[in-house]
């Protein structure tokens, strides 16, 4: 498996891997991502920054991942201090098909790496309370449960906050 950032190119390909993982999401009543997001513009943004990465297996994209220092507002609920820094995970999304390969452990990996290249010790994810699949592999990986919270910009839903300290 490889893990590159991504390419402006790598958008048409990102968008059918999103548009395969948001029906699943959907049908398990996970409303985190529709229609509205994540869309090309967020995508393209992000590549822009130089924080969008990719998995790639046998030459096809399986896997995308945003790896910023972009915090919520909303995680000072989870008791954490949005002014010190951290490497956050955001648009983790992981091909259907190859779900159960080590496809989102090896982008989380990626975010490790990130955050040791730039000298940041803290590590943050947040998670739709209906993603079972991340609330199983984050503690998995070393990250530790901190706390529920709602976001602004998704009203109505829960989301459960992550931390890993290096």
């Amino acid at each position: 498996m490889t893990i590159r950032l991504a390419l402006t190119a790598d958008i048409p390909k990102i968008m059918h891997l999103i548009s395969k993982v948001v029906p699943l999401m959907r049908a398990v009543g996970n409303f985190q991502w529709g229609d509205d997001y994540p869309n090309p513009e967020v995508f393209a943004n992000d590549i822009a920054i130089g924080q969008l990465w990719v998995a790639e297996l046998d030459d096809k994209l399986v896997g995308v991942s945003a790896i910023t220092t972009d915090q919520d507002p909303e995680y000072a609920d989870a008791g954490w201090d949005i002014n010190e820094k951290a490497i956050v995970t955001h648009r983790l999304a992981v091909d259907p098909d190859c779900q159960g390969m080590g496809v989102a452990k090896a982008l989380m990996n990626q975010a490790e790496a990130v955050a040791k290249a730039s000298g940041i010790s803290i590590l943050r994810v947040d998670t739709n309370s209906e993603n079972m699949a991340t609330q199983a592999l984050f503690p998995k990986i070393g990250y530790q449960f901190s706390g529920e919270i709602s976001l602004a910009k998704r009203p109505g839903l829960r989301f459960f906050c992550y931390q890993k300290l290096l």
